[in-house]
Protein backbone atom coordinates (compact mmCIF):
# COMPACT_ATOMS: atom_id res chain seq x y z
CA UNK A 1 0.00 0.00 0.00
CA UNK A 2 3.35 2.07 0.95
CA UNK A 3 4.47 2.20 -2.70
CA UNK A 4 1.34 2.62 -4.11
CA UNK A 5 0.17 5.36 -2.28
CA UNK A 6 3.77 7.19 -3.07
CA UNK A 7 3.62 6.64 -6.69
CA UNK A 8 0.81 9.13 -6.74
CA UNK A 9 1.93 13.24 -6.67
CA UNK A 10 -1.31 14.61 -6.31
CA UNK A 11 -4.99 13.31 -5.60
CA UNK A 12 -7.74 15.14 -6.96
CA UNK A 13 -11.53 14.59 -5.12
CA UNK A 14 -14.53 16.12 -7.50
CA UNK A 15 -17.00 17.61 -4.34
CA UNK A 16 -19.55 15.28 -6.20
CA UNK A 17 -17.72 12.44 -4.73
CA UNK A 18 -16.73 13.72 -1.40
CA UNK A 19 -19.43 11.96 0.80
CA UNK A 20 -18.35 8.32 -0.99
CA UNK A 21 -17.06 5.84 0.59
CA UNK A 22 -13.89 5.68 -1.53
CA UNK A 23 -13.48 9.50 -0.84
CA UNK A 24 -13.40 8.41 2.83
CA UNK A 25 -10.70 5.90 2.53
CA UNK A 26 -8.66 8.55 0.63
CA UNK A 27 -8.82 11.03 3.19
CA UNK A 28 -8.21 8.13 5.62
CA UNK A 29 -4.89 6.99 3.96
CA UNK A 30 -3.53 9.72 1.75
CA UNK A 31 -1.55 12.52 3.22
CA UNK A 32 -3.87 15.50 3.24
CA UNK A 33 -1.48 18.15 1.36
CA UNK A 34 -1.51 15.44 -1.65
CA UNK A 35 -5.28 16.25 -1.89
CA UNK A 36 -7.40 19.09 -3.25
CA UNK A 37 -11.00 19.15 -3.83
CA UNK A 38 -11.66 20.29 -7.33
CA UNK A 39 -15.39 21.26 -9.13
CA UNK A 40 -13.99 20.18 -12.18
CA UNK A 41 -12.04 17.32 -14.14
CA UNK A 42 -8.00 18.79 -13.91
CA UNK A 43 -6.49 20.00 -17.00
CA UNK A 44 -10.00 21.15 -18.45
CA UNK A 45 -7.53 22.78 -21.35
CA UNK A 46 -6.34 19.23 -22.25
CA UNK A 47 -8.70 18.10 -25.22
CA UNK A 48 -7.85 14.98 -27.31
CA UNK A 49 -5.19 12.81 -27.83
CA UNK A 50 -2.68 13.12 -24.90
CA UNK A 51 1.00 14.05 -25.75
CA UNK A 52 3.40 11.64 -24.17
CA UNK A 53 4.42 13.54 -21.68
CA UNK A 54 0.47 14.08 -21.17
CA UNK A 55 0.06 10.76 -21.23
CA UNK A 56 2.85 10.58 -18.69
CA UNK A 57 1.66 12.54 -16.20
CA UNK A 58 -1.86 11.03 -16.07
CA UNK A 59 -0.49 8.02 -14.63
CA UNK A 60 1.14 10.01 -11.46
CA UNK A 61 -2.48 11.24 -10.74
CA UNK A 62 -5.34 10.31 -9.28
CA UNK A 63 -8.89 11.71 -9.40
CA UNK A 64 -12.11 10.63 -8.05
CA UNK A 65 -14.91 11.67 -9.16
CA UNK A 66 -19.01 10.79 -10.26
CA UNK A 67 -19.40 9.14 -13.33
CA UNK A 68 -23.17 9.56 -14.88
CA UNK A 69 -22.49 7.18 -17.79
CA UNK A 70 -23.30 3.22 -18.65
CA UNK A 71 -21.01 1.24 -16.22
CA UNK A 72 -21.69 -1.97 -18.25
CA UNK A 73 -21.01 -3.15 -22.27
CA UNK A 74 -19.79 -5.26 -24.46
CA UNK A 75 -16.37 -6.33 -24.36
CA UNK A 76 -14.50 -5.01 -27.97
CA UNK A 77 -13.48 -8.32 -28.75
CA UNK A 78 -17.09 -8.07 -30.38
CA UNK A 79 -16.51 -7.26 -33.79
CA UNK A 80 -16.80 -8.55 -37.09
CA UNK A 81 -13.39 -10.41 -37.65
CA UNK A 82 -12.64 -11.65 -34.51
CA UNK A 83 -13.96 -14.82 -31.87
CA UNK A 84 -15.11 -13.30 -28.94
CA UNK A 85 -15.87 -15.32 -26.05
CA UNK A 86 -19.45 -13.92 -24.55
CA UNK A 87 -17.05 -11.85 -22.29
CA UNK A 88 -18.85 -7.99 -20.89
CA UNK A 89 -17.14 -5.09 -19.36
CA UNK A 90 -17.67 -3.00 -16.25
CA UNK A 91 -15.86 -0.04 -16.03
CA UNK A 92 -14.99 1.21 -12.77
CA UNK A 93 -12.26 3.81 -13.88
CA UNK A 94 -9.75 4.84 -16.38
CA UNK A 95 -6.08 4.72 -16.98
CA UNK A 96 -3.59 2.02 -15.30
CA UNK A 97 -1.06 3.13 -13.07
CA UNK A 98 1.20 0.71 -14.52
CA UNK A 99 3.37 1.30 -17.82
CA UNK A 100 3.33 -1.74 -20.42
CA UNK A 101 4.78 -0.61 -23.51
CA UNK A 102 2.15 -2.19 -24.98
CA UNK A 103 -0.80 -0.80 -23.59
CA UNK A 104 -3.46 -0.51 -25.91
CA UNK A 105 -4.83 2.75 -23.30
CA UNK A 106 -2.35 4.91 -25.17
CA UNK A 107 -4.26 4.95 -28.11
CA UNK A 108 -7.45 4.68 -26.81
CA UNK A 109 -7.80 7.11 -23.44
CA UNK A 110 -8.37 11.27 -23.60
CA UNK A 111 -7.96 11.61 -19.87
CA UNK A 112 -5.35 13.69 -18.38
CA UNK A 113 -5.39 11.70 -14.71
CA UNK A 114 -6.03 8.07 -13.71
CA UNK A 115 -9.86 8.06 -12.45
CA UNK A 116 -11.84 6.22 -10.45
CA UNK A 117 -14.98 6.10 -10.51
CA UNK A 118 -16.85 6.97 -6.87
CA UNK A 119 -20.35 5.72 -7.29
CA UNK A 120 -19.77 2.03 -7.52
CA UNK A 121 -23.19 1.52 -6.18
CA UNK A 122 -25.08 3.38 -9.25
CA UNK A 123 -22.82 0.73 -11.55
CA UNK A 124 -24.23 -2.35 -9.33
CA UNK A 125 -27.99 -0.47 -9.78
CA UNK A 126 -26.69 -0.66 -13.77
CA UNK A 127 -25.48 -4.64 -13.24
CA UNK A 128 -28.51 -5.97 -11.14
CA UNK A 129 -31.34 -4.42 -13.66
CA UNK A 130 -29.37 -6.72 -16.51
CA UNK A 131 -28.58 -9.75 -13.95
CA UNK A 132 -32.13 -9.64 -12.66
CA UNK A 133 -33.86 -10.35 -16.36
CA UNK A 134 -30.96 -12.60 -17.61
CA UNK A 135 -29.83 -14.37 -14.04
CA UNK A 136 -30.00 -18.23 -16.19
CA UNK A 137 -27.97 -16.63 -18.79
CA UNK A 138 -24.02 -17.54 -18.51
CA UNK A 139 -22.62 -14.00 -18.13
CA UNK A 140 -18.83 -13.52 -17.85
CA UNK A 141 -17.84 -9.87 -16.62
CA UNK A 142 -14.81 -8.36 -16.27
CA UNK A 143 -13.66 -5.14 -14.28
CA UNK A 144 -10.10 -4.79 -16.38
CA UNK A 145 -10.72 -3.34 -19.82
CA UNK A 146 -9.77 0.67 -18.89
CA UNK A 147 -8.12 0.12 -15.37
CA UNK A 148 -6.34 -3.08 -13.90
CA UNK A 149 -9.03 -4.94 -11.64
CA UNK A 150 -6.62 -4.69 -8.37
CA UNK A 151 -3.64 -2.35 -8.73
CA UNK A 152 -6.11 0.52 -7.53
CA UNK A 153 -8.20 -1.64 -5.12
CA UNK A 154 -6.23 -1.41 -1.93
CA UNK A 155 -7.11 2.10 -2.07
CA UNK A 156 -11.12 1.68 -3.25
CA UNK A 157 -12.08 -2.30 -1.64
CA UNK A 158 -14.03 -2.37 -4.63
CA UNK A 159 -13.45 -6.01 -4.97
CA UNK A 160 -15.12 -6.61 -1.95
CA UNK A 161 -18.33 -5.34 -3.26
CA UNK A 162 -17.87 -7.16 -6.51
CA UNK A 163 -17.55 -10.35 -5.22
CA UNK A 164 -20.91 -9.92 -2.74
CA UNK A 165 -23.03 -9.06 -5.79
CA UNK A 166 -21.99 -11.53 -7.75
CA UNK A 167 -22.85 -14.21 -5.12
CA UNK A 168 -26.27 -13.29 -5.56
CA UNK A 169 -25.85 -14.43 -9.41
CA UNK A 170 -23.97 -17.96 -9.41
CA UNK A 171 -24.93 -18.39 -12.91
CA UNK A 172 -22.90 -15.09 -13.95
CA UNK A 173 -18.89 -14.87 -13.40
CA UNK A 174 -16.92 -11.92 -12.37
CA UNK A 175 -13.39 -11.84 -13.53
CA UNK A 176 -10.96 -9.37 -11.69
CA UNK A 177 -8.38 -9.31 -14.32
CA UNK A 178 -4.67 -7.92 -13.26
CA UNK A 179 -1.06 -7.51 -12.88
CA UNK A 180 -0.74 -6.68 -9.56
CA UNK A 181 -0.05 -8.89 -6.52
CA UNK A 182 -2.84 -7.73 -4.62
CA UNK A 183 -5.46 -9.46 -3.18
CA UNK A 184 -4.90 -9.88 0.58
CA UNK A 185 -7.85 -7.06 0.63
CA UNK A 186 -10.27 -9.70 -0.39
CA UNK A 187 -9.40 -12.98 -0.04
CA UNK A 188 -11.66 -12.97 3.91
CA UNK A 189 -14.78 -12.38 1.49
CA UNK A 190 -17.49 -15.42 1.10
CA UNK A 191 -17.91 -16.12 -2.32
CA UNK A 192 -19.70 -18.39 -3.96
CA UNK A 193 -17.37 -20.23 -6.37
CA UNK A 194 -17.86 -17.61 -9.55
CA UNK A 195 -15.18 -15.16 -8.87
CA UNK A 196 -12.08 -15.22 -11.24
CA UNK A 197 -8.81 -14.06 -10.50
CA UNK A 198 -6.77 -13.58 -13.71
CA UNK A 199 -3.18 -12.58 -14.48
CA UNK A 200 -1.76 -11.59 -17.61
CA UNK A 201 1.33 -13.15 -17.74
CA UNK A 202 4.39 -13.16 -19.51
CA UNK A 203 8.26 -14.47 -19.20
CA UNK A 204 10.23 -12.65 -16.38
CA UNK A 205 12.47 -11.77 -19.38
CA UNK A 206 9.29 -9.67 -21.23
CA UNK A 207 7.65 -8.54 -17.45
CA UNK A 208 11.40 -6.47 -17.14
CA UNK A 209 11.78 -5.15 -20.04
CA UNK A 210 8.30 -4.73 -21.41
CA UNK A 211 5.46 -4.85 -18.26
CA UNK A 212 7.03 -1.58 -16.25
CA UNK A 213 5.57 -1.09 -12.37
CA UNK A 214 3.78 -4.35 -12.48
CA UNK A 215 4.29 -7.08 -9.80
CA UNK A 216 7.21 -9.61 -11.25
CA UNK A 217 5.92 -13.02 -12.25
CA UNK A 218 6.74 -15.03 -8.69
CA UNK A 219 4.90 -12.30 -6.82
CA UNK A 220 1.80 -13.26 -9.73
CA UNK A 221 2.02 -16.82 -9.27
CA UNK A 222 2.21 -16.79 -5.03
CA UNK A 223 -1.09 -14.25 -5.08
CA UNK A 224 -2.62 -16.67 -7.50
CA UNK A 225 -1.59 -19.79 -4.78
CA UNK A 226 -3.13 -17.12 -2.06
CA UNK A 227 -6.27 -17.20 -3.98
CA UNK A 228 -6.59 -20.76 -4.97
CA UNK A 229 -6.16 -21.82 -1.04
CA UNK A 230 -9.25 -19.45 -0.61
CA UNK A 231 -10.74 -21.82 -3.30
CA UNK A 232 -11.44 -18.58 -5.74
CA UNK A 233 -10.93 -19.32 -9.76
CA UNK A 234 -7.72 -18.64 -10.91
CA UNK A 235 -6.94 -17.90 -14.59
CA UNK A 236 -4.00 -17.06 -16.83
CA UNK A 237 -3.41 -15.11 -19.97
CA UNK A 238 -0.31 -15.31 -21.76
CA UNK A 239 -1.22 -12.03 -23.23
CA UNK A 240 0.29 -10.24 -25.43
CA UNK A 241 2.96 -12.94 -27.23
CA UNK A 242 5.74 -10.99 -27.38
CA UNK A 243 8.58 -11.79 -30.42
CA UNK A 244 12.02 -11.48 -29.39
CA UNK A 245 15.43 -13.74 -30.39
CA UNK A 246 15.02 -15.97 -27.33
CA UNK A 247 11.41 -16.12 -27.89
CA UNK A 248 10.84 -20.35 -27.84
CA UNK A 249 13.21 -20.46 -24.76
CA UNK A 250 11.52 -18.25 -22.32
CA UNK A 251 8.05 -19.00 -23.32
CA UNK A 252 8.59 -22.61 -23.05
CA UNK A 253 10.31 -21.79 -19.37
CA UNK A 254 7.18 -19.95 -18.44
CA UNK A 255 5.01 -22.75 -19.72
CA UNK A 256 7.15 -25.48 -17.57
CA UNK A 257 6.80 -22.74 -14.61
CA UNK A 258 2.90 -23.14 -14.69
CA UNK A 259 2.68 -26.50 -14.90
CA UNK A 260 5.22 -27.61 -12.07
CA UNK A 261 3.52 -25.15 -9.72
CA UNK A 262 -0.44 -25.75 -10.96
CA UNK A 263 -2.58 -28.49 -12.31
CA UNK A 264 -4.92 -28.59 -15.26
CA UNK A 265 -7.76 -28.58 -12.49
CA UNK A 266 -6.30 -25.55 -10.61
CA UNK A 267 -5.84 -23.41 -13.93
CA UNK A 268 -9.65 -23.83 -16.21
CA UNK A 269 -8.55 -22.02 -18.68
CA UNK A 270 -4.93 -20.24 -20.18
CA UNK A 271 -5.71 -17.99 -23.14
CA UNK A 272 -3.05 -16.86 -25.63
CA UNK A 273 -3.34 -13.74 -27.49
CA UNK A 274 -0.51 -12.48 -29.81
CA UNK A 275 0.84 -8.22 -30.10
CA UNK A 276 -1.98 -6.26 -31.18
CA UNK A 277 -2.20 -2.59 -31.40
CA UNK A 278 -3.75 0.31 -33.04
CA UNK A 279 -1.67 2.02 -36.09
CA UNK A 280 -2.01 5.26 -34.36
CA UNK A 281 -0.59 3.71 -31.08
CA UNK A 282 3.06 3.46 -32.80
CA UNK A 283 4.36 7.13 -32.28
CA UNK A 284 3.65 7.72 -29.09
CA UNK A 285 4.51 4.08 -27.91
CA UNK A 286 7.91 5.03 -29.67
CA UNK A 287 7.98 8.79 -27.68
CA UNK A 288 7.97 6.85 -24.58
CA UNK A 289 9.62 4.03 -24.66
CA UNK A 290 12.35 4.32 -27.34
CA UNK A 291 13.26 1.94 -30.25
CA UNK A 292 14.75 -0.60 -27.20
CA UNK A 293 11.37 -1.51 -26.65
CA UNK A 294 10.49 -5.23 -28.44
CA UNK A 295 7.06 -3.63 -28.62
CA UNK A 296 8.23 -0.33 -30.82
CA UNK A 297 10.02 -1.96 -33.38
CA UNK A 298 8.43 -5.07 -34.35
CA UNK A 299 7.44 -5.92 -37.84
CA UNK A 300 3.56 -6.11 -38.08
CA UNK A 301 1.17 -5.74 -40.51
CA UNK A 302 -2.56 -4.67 -40.86
CA UNK A 303 -5.17 -6.72 -40.04
CA UNK A 304 -8.98 -7.17 -40.81
CA UNK A 305 -9.71 -5.61 -37.94
CA UNK A 306 -7.73 -2.84 -38.37
CA UNK A 307 -4.57 -3.38 -35.66
CA UNK A 308 -1.33 -4.23 -36.53
CA UNK A 309 -0.55 -8.04 -35.70
CA UNK A 310 2.50 -9.97 -36.31
CA UNK A 311 1.99 -12.25 -39.64
CA UNK A 312 0.13 -14.74 -39.03
CA UNK A 313 2.66 -17.45 -39.89
CA UNK A 314 4.48 -16.21 -36.79
CA UNK A 315 1.49 -16.47 -34.99
CA UNK A 316 0.75 -19.25 -35.78
CA UNK A 317 4.78 -20.18 -35.02
CA UNK A 318 3.86 -19.25 -31.62
CA UNK A 319 0.54 -19.96 -30.98
CA UNK A 320 1.56 -24.17 -31.77
CA UNK A 321 4.93 -24.10 -29.97
CA UNK A 322 2.97 -22.97 -26.58
CA UNK A 323 0.38 -25.15 -27.24
CA UNK A 324 2.08 -27.75 -27.75
CA UNK A 325 4.41 -27.55 -24.92
CA UNK A 326 1.22 -27.23 -22.33
CA UNK A 327 -0.10 -30.74 -24.14
CA UNK A 328 3.48 -32.56 -24.23
CA UNK A 329 3.12 -31.36 -20.00
CA UNK A 330 -0.44 -32.77 -20.13
CA UNK A 331 -3.41 -33.23 -22.10
CA UNK A 332 -5.19 -31.77 -19.84
CA UNK A 333 -4.85 -27.99 -20.05
CA UNK A 334 -6.73 -25.79 -21.69
CA UNK A 335 -5.61 -23.50 -24.13
CA UNK A 336 -7.92 -20.84 -25.69
CA UNK A 337 -7.37 -17.73 -27.95
CA UNK A 338 -7.66 -14.61 -27.38
CA UNK A 339 -8.49 -11.50 -29.33
CA UNK A 340 -7.86 -13.73 -32.65
CA UNK A 341 -9.43 -14.60 -35.81
CA UNK A 342 -11.08 -17.59 -36.84
CA UNK A 343 -8.73 -18.75 -39.17
CA UNK A 344 -6.08 -18.74 -36.63
CA UNK A 345 -8.80 -21.09 -33.99
CA UNK A 346 -8.85 -23.37 -37.50
CA UNK A 347 -5.35 -23.21 -37.48
CA UNK A 348 -4.66 -24.53 -33.86
CA UNK A 349 -7.88 -25.95 -32.71
CA UNK A 350 -9.10 -27.50 -35.58
CA UNK A 351 -12.23 -25.75 -34.53
CA UNK A 352 -14.98 -23.21 -34.56
CA UNK A 353 -15.33 -22.59 -31.11
CA UNK A 354 -18.84 -22.08 -31.50
CA UNK A 355 -19.82 -24.62 -32.66
CA UNK A 356 -17.43 -27.03 -30.74
CA UNK A 357 -19.69 -29.21 -27.81
CA UNK A 358 -16.51 -28.07 -25.00
CA UNK A 359 -16.10 -24.84 -25.98
CA UNK A 360 -19.68 -23.96 -26.75
CA UNK A 361 -20.40 -22.35 -23.25
CA UNK A 362 -18.08 -19.97 -23.68
CA UNK A 363 -18.69 -18.66 -27.19
CA UNK A 364 -22.29 -19.17 -27.76
CA UNK A 365 -24.29 -16.41 -28.48
CA UNK A 366 -26.21 -14.96 -25.02
CA UNK A 367 -30.22 -14.34 -25.17
CA UNK A 368 -29.48 -11.21 -23.30
CA UNK A 369 -25.96 -10.11 -25.34
CA UNK A 370 -28.42 -7.37 -27.58
CA UNK A 371 -29.74 -5.84 -25.12
CA UNK A 372 -26.55 -4.07 -24.05
CA UNK A 373 -24.60 -1.45 -25.39
CA UNK A 374 -22.53 -2.58 -28.33
CA UNK A 375 -20.66 1.00 -28.20
CA UNK A 376 -17.82 2.19 -26.29
CA UNK A 377 -18.18 5.49 -24.65
CA UNK A 378 -15.67 7.91 -25.30
CA UNK A 379 -13.45 8.85 -22.42
CA UNK A 380 -13.53 12.57 -21.58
Amino acid sequence: MDQLLKSFTKVYISKDAVTSDAARRFFDLIPHEKIAIVSERPYPEVQGSLSASEYDRSKRELFLTHYQGQFFKKCPGFKPGLVCCNYFVLNLGLQCNMNCSYCYLQSYLNTPVTTIYSNINDALSQLELIAQKFSAESYRVGTGETVDSLSLDELTLYSRHLISFFNRYPKWELELKTKSKSVDQFLDVDHVGNTVISWSINPEHIISREEHGTASLSERFSAAQKCLNKNFKVNFHIDPLIWHPEWQDNYFELVDQITRRFSPQDIPHISLGALRFQPEQRHIMRERFGMKSYVTRAEVHLSSDGKLRYDLRLRNEMFTAIINRFKSQNSAWNVIMCMETPETWLAHQGINPRSNESMNPLFRPLKGEQKVSHHTHNPS
